[in-house]
This record gives structure tokens, C-alpha cells and sequence, in this order.
């Protein structure tokens, strides 16, 4: 299987961080990205350093980002052939509660980070006849939870996934396939001991493994033949 070059965004833990794990496991190169630089920094020694990793800190919503993030895939390594937009916050507050700066931060974090991130990547991919795009949504887009008040963080990634088929449809004729792994509650520091809680939401009545995840986002990245699909890693909706 051909050695690709994959971005993966907000890798510093987490869902990112074993996503770039298991590429670089596959042997693909990887170029991780964090807000955050010392925990960036972290991650790239936990992930091994070495030749096959390098790391650009920066926000995703500025679009310098996404072209700094190319710019070293392409020096580094010669091509950018997978974006994995992993970057994302998730948060609760009722509806009545939320102001225009708190939904701005999900807009701006989880939209306009997955958006310009890829008008970033999607230039280089057409130089190279061929690219794919790996967005990371939730099943929650359509599959509301009365008890969980979420409208800011799933107006986000509602957008996301109908910027995925947009996307796959206006570029399909390039050979750039896009698509969107949603994810039900996974184990990461981000639900902290908290996670298994919510088993119950899942068929399977577990929560699912950073693992599970970065597998599928390797299949789609692999296939030549899956593009515009929402594919849920949630362990069956409950």
C-alpha cells in the first residue's frame, strides 16, 4: 500500500493523537497540529519523533495554519495526501443561555477551522490529481438528546457534515474524496473518568476506544472507492 502523507489537526491528544499514532504505525508519514505548542511538543516525543513525524503549532481557523501545515507536508515529505480535521471543542449550555460569543468559539474552533483548513490542503491535493479529507463530526447531528443541551457545538458540526458532501461533490471529479467519521462518546481526556457513564446511549452499552476510531479514519483514508459518506464509529445509537 502506498506511503501517504496525512495532517492530522488538534493531535495533541486524545482521538488526534492516536490517529497520528496509527498511520505512523503504518508506516505513513504525519504532520500533527495543536493550539497548544508545549502539549504539541508532548505528543511528538510520546509519538516517537523520528522522520516520519513532524508537528506545526497554530490555530486552525486562520488559514495560515492549514498552509503552514501543507507547506511542511510538502518540504518535509513531498505530498499532502490525507487531512484528517480532527480539531474540535464540545461543550454543554441550554439554548437560552448562549450567547454570541459562546457560539462564535464553536463556529469559529469547529467550522471555520475544518473549513479553511481544507481550502488549505484542497489546492496541493488537485496539483497531485488525488487527495482525501477526513472530517470529524458526531452522530449527535441526528440524533438529538433531549437531556444534553448542545445547539452551539451541533450547529458546528451540523455544518460540517454538509460541508463534507459539498465538498465530495464539487471535487469528486478530481479524484479528492471527502468524508465524515462520526464518532459516539469515545475514551479521551476530554470526558475525563466521566465517559463510561454514558454507555447506555450505545447499543453495544460500552463506550468506544480511541483505537476504533483512528481504524476507520485509516480505511477511509486507504479506500478509493468511499467518498460524501457519514460513517458513525458510535457503537449503534441507543
Amino acid at each position: 500500500m502506498k506511503t501517504q502523507t496525512v495532517i492530522v489537526t488538534g493531535a495533541s491528544s486524545g482521538i488526534g493523537k492516536e490517529i497520528a499514532r496509527y498511520f505512523l504505525a503504518k508506516g505513513d508519514n504525519v504532520v500533527i497540529n495543536s493550539n497548544t505548542a508545549d502539549k504539541l511538543e508532548t505528543a511528538f516525543k510520546e509519538l516517537g519523533g523520528g522522520g516520519k513525524l513532524a508537528m506545526v503549532a497554530g490555530n486552525v481557523s486562520d488559514k495560515k495554519t492549514g498552509e503552514k501545515l501543507v507547506a511542511t507536508a510538502v518540504e518535509k515529505f513531498g505530498s499532502a495526501d490525507v487531512l484528517v480535521n480532527n480539531a474540535g471543542i464540545f461543550e454543554t449550555k441550554p439554548f437560552l443561555e448562549v450567547d454570541e460569543t459562546y457560539l462564535d468559539r464553536f463556529l469559529t474552533t469547529n467550522l471555520k477551522g475544518t473549513f479553511f483548513t481544507t481550502q488549505a490542503v484542497i489546492p496541493q491535493m488537485l496539483k497531485q490529481h488525488g487527495g482525501v479529507v477526513i472530517n470529524i463530526g458526531t452522530p449527535l447531528v441526528h440524533h438529538a438528546l433531549g437531556g444534553v443541551p448542545i445547539t452551539a457545538p451541533m450547529s458546528s458540526k451540523g455544518a460540517i457534515h454538509s460541508l463534507t458532501l459539498q465538498l465530495a461533490a464539487e471535487f469528486g471529479k478530481d479524484n479528492i474524496r471527502v468524508n465524515t467519521i462520526a464518532p459516539g462518546t469515545i475514551r479521551t481526556p476530554m470526558h475525563g473518568d466521566d465517559a463510561d457513564k454514558t454507555a447506555g446511549l450505545h447499543l453495544l452499552n460500552r463506550v468506544g476506544e480511541v483505537e476504533d476510531v483512528a481504524e476507520m479514519v485509516y480505511t477511509v483514508a486507504k479506500s478509493n472507492f468511499i467518498t460524501g459518506a457519514i460513517i458513525n464509529v458510535d457503537g449503534g445509537a441507543g
